[in-house]
């Protein structure tokens, strides 16, 4: 007979592998030879698709209509503009130091939660505070002036990115209040697709095109959308309900460390006493806001 820790584990695997398949997501932006909206739109497209077979087998594809309709274009804006400024801060400052300012999007649920739902924050909210500003500050303002405008540019992009994400997750859940696994996977498919649009004018506006450079390119940019949006996004919902808050910000936790760790093995991030204070300071606050934020998610 299994122990409790045994059966804990077992039904975190689909979150754990979830947040496995996402930690890749920047590196694939990294490599993929096309610009960072490009590298969206194609994520969003070939992801979309796979989530929408993964509906279709389901039996839940279905369009939204009505009320619904509104929150899931609003959830698509969201979405689009969330990976838009993701992606540039990766190009910018790096996979690793990019992913860990997203997340910090378990702070704007909680000042939403906060200013919107009446929630009372207790001491842990603010200690992971301190904590998040402890931990950007040494990653990147003890030597901030140093820095070129692109590098400020990119931590900039990063805390827009964890706004944008923050109220593409907030709409998300009213999406899918009340619904089952099979509907919410729907949901997401549409949610991707219809960010679609979006994102191509972002293409626009930033000179990018649709062109794929080579067969290469294109296999990094399939196996982004399929892996990361389609898969990721596939397992995490499936894994989160059957995970208590606190494993669950464990599991999801792994996505942006990973991230890091990628960050330094695959492009060299030159890691200083300062960085890994940083990190790990960033990394735990962000585990304290997923304590304050139910139910935690991860970065994109």
């Amino acid at each position: 007979m299994r122990s409790k820790t045994e059966k804990s584990g077992l039904t975190g695997l689909p979150l754990m592998a979830g947040a496995v398949l996402i930690s890749f997501a920047p590196v694939f932006v990294k490599i993929s030879g096309v610009g960072p909206a490009t590298a969206g739109f194609y994520r969003l497209l070939f992801g979309g698709l796979a989530l929408s077979l993964a509906a279709l087998v389901g039996g839940r594809l279905s369009l939204p209509s009505g009320g619904r309709l509104g929150l899931v274009l609003l959830a698509a804006v969201l979405f689009a503009l969330d990976l838009a400024f993701w992606h540039r801060s990766i190009h910018h400052v790096g996979p690793g130091l990019a992913t860990v300012l997203g997340n910090f999007q378990v702070f704007v649920l909680a000042v939403a939660g906060i200013l919107f739902f009446r929630e009372r924050p207790g001491l842990r909210f603010f200690a992971a505070v301190l904590m998040a500003m402890l931990g950007v500050f040494l990653l990147v303002g003890t030597d901030w002036r140093s820095q070129g405008f692109e590098y400020r540019l990119g931590v900039i992009e990063g805390l827009i990115t964890a706004v944008f994400y923050g109220a593409y997750l907030i709409t998300l859940r009213r999406v899918q209040s009340s619904q089952g696994h099979a509907a919410q996977v729907a949901g997401i498919a549409a949610v991707s697709l219809l960010s679609v649009v979006p994102m191509f004018g972002v293409m626009l506006l930033q000179g990018e095109s649709l062109a794929i450079p080579d067969l290469r390119s294109g296999g990094v940019l399939l196996a982004y959308g399929v892996l990361c949006q389609g898969g990721g996004w596939l397992l995490i919902s499936r894994g989160l309900p059957r995970v208590t808050v606190s494993a669950a910000g464990l599991f999801i936790l792994l996505q942006p460390t990973l991230s890091f760790v990628w960050d330094v093995l695959f492009f060299a991030r030159p890691l200083r006493l300062t960085d890994l204070a940083g990190a790990a300071l960033a990394l735990g606050a962000i585990y304290l806001g997923t304590r304050s934020t139910q139910p935690p998610a991860t970065q994109a």
